[in-house]
């Protein structure tokens, strides 16, 4: 038996470092299906997030997000966050990608 999560599709790597980098700053896994919604809502499409779109998201969107869940995080954990996820190119893999290739 296998007893790995299934692979996502390639094309929604952009949501799932926005979704780890969020869960990492605040210390805590946020809800995953309200974030999606959040971001169809603002006009992004989560299944194909650029660097530019996380980046944008990663202002008051968040913050307002963040909020209705009572979380706050402070000014420079949010400026962290902000310059980690505006690093993000789609052709290179992530930190996060790497490590789970490793148990491959």
């Amino acid at each position: 038996m296998d007893f790995r999560e299934p692979r996502r599709p390639r094309q929604r790597r952009g949501f799932d470092l926005l979704y780890a980098e969020i869960s990492v700053a605040v210390g805590s896994c946020i809800p995953r299906y309200p974030l999606w919604l959040r971001l169809h809502a603002l006009g992004y499409d989560p299944e194909r997030l650029d660097r530019a779109s996380v980046t944008a998201f990663c202002g008051d969107p968040l913050e307002s997000f963040l909020f209705e869940y009572g979380v706050r995080l402070r000014r420079r954990d949010l400026l962290r966050m902000r310059r980690r996820v505006s690093l993000f190119d789609p052709n290179v893999p992530t930190p996060y990608e790497r490590m789970a290739s490793l148990g491959e």
